[in-house]
Parts: structure tokens; sequence; C-alpha cells
């Protein structure tokens, strides 16, 4: 069997799906993608297809990521690293296909039989994000998480650290003990502030707080962590084993939260997850994406014991109405049940992508970029 074609197609809100063709017709899919860096990431995958893969037999997963990765005198960072990870869904999908098993039976066997599953708030007003909170909870969502504040300035005012803690502890009390609550910091905090407002976020009881810190700064987040009961956790701006093995050497994280689309892919997360189980850290991958990424994700977890959790962006509790699961050919691919996600029994990733759809919907122009914040001073802030 040989790698003969590949398509690439942009699809709203903000993704790229790759599809992988074979000689023998087996097709596997991807999900390369850089929120706001789409064009990018196409310009890497492509380069990377043509230059490396046309011609080569799709069933040596590990031989290809070394030579992709390898290969080239400068590598790592998010474009490379986002379009091999969108390559290597692909890859797996197809061996998990021409094998007859799903991807994390081919990784060792699957530990569990269903994974917990958090569902992402967003609003400002205190009252809001509360109602958001206990609307989710009552469709059977039991873990969230919540951006802590949106621009912060380096040195902030009291009253702008009680706005931003009254916000988490109005989804506290609307979704009581009975679930888990996470914050997000989005690396918008600077580390004058961040270790007094993870202070002042202890008595909420908190699953983790996450970025703490920009990942430029990683070498301060044992400070974080040596002065605060919360979990710290971050990840999801990390490339590869090689960026996390400081955090975990100087036990600098609790949680680490890698994304399966920026990291490498199922081949590179997977060996993150096990350098992370070595230290004892837990796992809850990051993944605001699409149903191919999501589908990607799920096979790390459910062969890996330290991945207690996993985001999600696609309205599992609702499939029919979700315009993101639309991309599949069955939106009730992914059973949701009082909070979880059962396992994936489908080879390959487990999902069967609606090709017709994704045709019709890559024909919208889709050109999103994140947005550019700045302070009252006209200076940028971080998003």
């Amino acid at each position: 069997m040989k790698i003969v074609d590949f398509e690439l197609f942009a699809v709203p809100p903000r993704w790229l799906l790759l599809k992988l063709e074979t000689d023998e017709g087996v097709v596997g899919w991807g999900e390369p993608i850089i929120q706001g860096r789409l064009e990018t990431v196409r310009a890497a995958v492509t380069e990377l297809v043509e230059g490396y893969l046309l011609g080569s037999d799709p069933l040596r997963t590990e031989y290809h990521w070394r030579k992709l990765y390898q290969s080239g005198y400068f590598r790592g960072g998010p474009a490379l690293m986002s379009a091999l990870a969108g390559i290597d869904h692909a890859l797996w999908d197809i061996k998990g296909r021409h094998y007859g098993a799903p991807v994390h039976e081919l990784l060792g066997g699957h530990v569990r039989d269903r994974l917990l599953v958090y569902q992402w708030l967003g609003g400002e007003n205190p009252e809001d994000i509360a109602a958001s909170a206990r609307q989710d909870y009552d469709r059977g969502y039991r873990a969230f998480k919540l951006n802590f504040v949106r621009e912060f300035r380096p040195i902030e005012t009291t009253a702008a650290v009680d706005r931003a803690v009254e916000r988490v502890a109005a989804v506290r009390d609307a979704v009581d003990d009975d679930a888990f609550v996470g914050v997000d910091f989005h690396g918008r905090v600077s580390k004058p502030m961040a270790a007094e407002l993870v202070r002042r976020l202890e008595p909420l009881d908190l699953m983790f707080v996450d970025q703490p810190l920009l990942p430029e700064h990683a070498d301060s987040f044992a400070g974080i962590a040596d002065r605060t009961t919360v979990p710290i956790a971050t990840g999801e701006r990390f490339y590869s084993r090689y960026d996390f093995k400081r955090l975990f050497t100087d036990e600098a994280v609790s949680v680490i939260q890698p994304d399966v689309t920026h990291v490498g892919g199922i081949s590179e997360m997977r060996k993150v997850v096990s350098m992370a189980e070595a230290f004892d850290v837990a796992v809850v991958p990051h993944c605001p994406l699409g149903p191919v990424a999501f589908a990607a994700s799920l096979q790390v977890g459910f062969c890996s014991q330290n991945v207690v959790m996993q985001e999600q962006d696609l309205d599992l509790h609702d499939p029919g109405s979700s315009q993101r699961l639309k991309l599949l050919e069955d939106p009730a691919t992914f059973t949701f049940d009082d909070g979880y996600v059962e396992r994936p029994t489908g080879s390959g990733l487990g999902i069967e992508v609606d090709e017709e759809y994704v045709r019709e919907q890559a024909q919208a122009q889709v050109n999103w970029y994140n947005p550019v914040w700045h302070h009252e001073d006209g200076s940028v802030a971080e998003w």
C-alpha cells in the first residue's frame, strides 16, 4: 500500500482538514491547524506530504513521524508540529482501517470504558456565566473551564482582581461541589500578578489553574506551584516532548494539557503522556477544535491511564443540532452520557467524515484571525 494523493479542506469556523489517499482505496483523515494561521499550516502540510510522503507505505507511522520531524534542519514550533500532527492523525486513521481496529487498540488497548469531558464557559457577567454553567450542568456536563480575565495589565487594580475572582466564584456556586471547575489564565497575567491571583482562587477548590504564565516563562512555573495548593496546568502551546521535559523535571505542573493538533499528533502525544505518567502528572488534553481532532485525542485518552479528562467544543449533548458534528456522516458518533463520552469502537479514528458536506463547506471563505486586544494606554494586550 502506498500514499498516492492528498487534499486539504478549509472549513468553517476556522479548521483545516487533511485527506490522505492510498492506492488500495483506504483513506485517512487528519486535522492540521493553528487557529488564525490556517494558510501557514496549509503550506507546511503541502511541503511535507509532497516532499516526503507521496509514494510511501502509510503503515510506517513511527518512521514517518521521525522523517517528517528530523529531516528538517529547522524543526519544531507551532506551524511545523501542527502540520505534522494532522498528517500523523491521517496515517493512524489509515493504519487502523487497514487492520480493522481502533487506534487505541493498536497503541496497547483501552484502559477505560468512558472518559469525562469538560465544557468551556464564555461570558463576562457573573450572573450570565453562572446561568450558562447551570444550564450545561443540567445538560449533563460535570466539568467546566472558563477564562479568568480579558485584557489584564501587568500591574492591576484590586477592583479588577475582585471582578475576576467573582466570575469564578459565581460558577462554583452555580454547580456546587458536584462538578469540576478549572480556570484558564490564558497567558494574560504577568508574573508580578500570577502568584497572588492563584492564591485568591484557593478557597474555590479548583481542579487546576491553566496557563498562569506564558509558555515563554516556563522557568517560572515551579515558583508558582511551590506557593499554592491549587494544581497548576499548562501545555496547549507546547509542541513536543522536548518542550514538556523541563516542566516535569522542575516539578512545575500537576496537570498538562497537550493538544493532539499542535503537539505532533497521536504519535507524539502518546509519548508526552507516558513521560507525564513517570512524574505522576495528570493529563487533560486541550481540544477546542473539530470532530477529527477530538477523535484523534480520544484515541490517546482511552489507552492512557493518566488521561483523566478531555476538552470538547462540539455540543456533544445535542448532536442533532451541533453544526460542528455535521462534518461526520453520523453526528451521534460520540456517545455522551452523564458527563462522559463512551469509548469509540470503529476502526482508525472511529469516525466517518461526510466528504460531500466537507466539500460543500470548503466553498466558504475561511479566514479567521484571533482578535488583537489593547490596554487603555494603547499597548498590545495578550489575547
